[in-house]
């Protein structure tokens, strides 16, 4: 058991390394069919969901008259809201299907997941996601996770998971590595498939009390990163998901969501899950990782 704990830590370790290569090649030699799709535009979003943007940036703003934006499920704070057209998921699908198809090196999203993208490799985190995540997600999840540095949110790591009969049929009960997690339904024609939340992961309860969520095309789910959740197998077609772990380096400097210790950090480049080193730190660009 422990060589394999030990093969499983250098691994990890590897992790950075390899995508940091992956991602130069794709770099170099993918050709983007759809290239607008990199650059966050306001024409990618819903009209409601910058409606609700527009609230939680006015004066007075407050969690009670955002929820009134908001889907709401059980008392386990996950809410549904619009976030991107039908016309952008469906060009956005269509990108990543091209990059799927195409002969560039790809990694896994997780450990969990074997069919999906990187966007951070796709070349996606600085033009698309930093600024979908700073301008329009962090003023909502300032009121809706305060306790979970939802104003603080200050890196992430983004994805996107398919899922068809032949290839990810389910996924089966964790808790992200997150302090807040979104999660968008982008299509494609599918059947069942549904998520379901249980306990938070540090509240557990004997007999865990279970909620089932459909999702709607381009609309998301907002849940703490430490809900634990899984997804029901699909019926058919193919359902793609763009996924969000958005992390807040002043609440995981105190305490490491994995293993519930003060984190030791090792150097690391990118955005390190979410870790930063100390103010005297002579290289700005460096974050880190815990260690465990």
């Amino acid at each position: 058991v422990y060589l394999q704990i030990e093969a499983e830590v250098q691994r990890r370790k590897e992790l950075i390394h390899q995508s940091v290569e992956r991602k130069a090649i794709i770099s170099r030699c993918y050709k983007p069919k759809h290239p607008e799709v990199y650059t966050l535009q306001d024409s990618f979003l819903a009209p409601d969901f910058l409606k609700i943007v527009g609230y939680c940036t006015s004066p007075g703003a407050h969690l009670q008259g955002l929820l009134g934006y908001l889907e709401s499920f059980s008392d386990k704070r996950i809410y549904r809201l619009p976030v991107f057209t039908e016309e952008f998921c469906q060009t956005f699908v269509e990108e990543l299907e091209n990059f799927e198809q195409s002969d560039m090196p790809k990694g896994r999203p997780n450990t969990m997941n074997n069919y999906g993208v990187l966007l951070s490799e796709l070349g996606m985190d600085e033009g698309l996601v930093t600024p979908l995540r700073e301008r329009f997600l962090r003023p909502i999840t300032a009121l809706l996770y305060p306790d979970l540095g939802g104003a603080c949110l200050d890196s992430h790591r983004a994805f996107v998971v398919k899922y068809s009969p032949q290839q990810d049929l389910d996924l089966s009960s964790h808790y992200d590595n997150a302090e807040v997690t979104l999660n968008v339904s982008l299509g494609k024609d599918f059947t069942e498939g549904n998520l379901y939340f249980g306990d938070f992961n540090q509240d557990p309860t004997p007999v865990p009390q279970y909620v089932e969520v459909e999702h709607v095309g381009t609309k998301g789910l907002l849940h703490r990163g430490g809900q634990i959740h899984g997804a029901l197998p699909i019926g058919s077609g193919e359902r793609w998901n763009l996924i969000v772990w958005m992390r807040s380096s002043a609440v995981r400097n105190r305490l490491c969501p994995m293993c519930n210790s003060k984190p030791q950090l090792v150097a690391a480049q990118g955005f390190g899950d979410g870790f930063t080193g100390t103010l005297e730190d002579t290289v700005p660009s460096t974050v880190d990782v815990c260690a465990l």
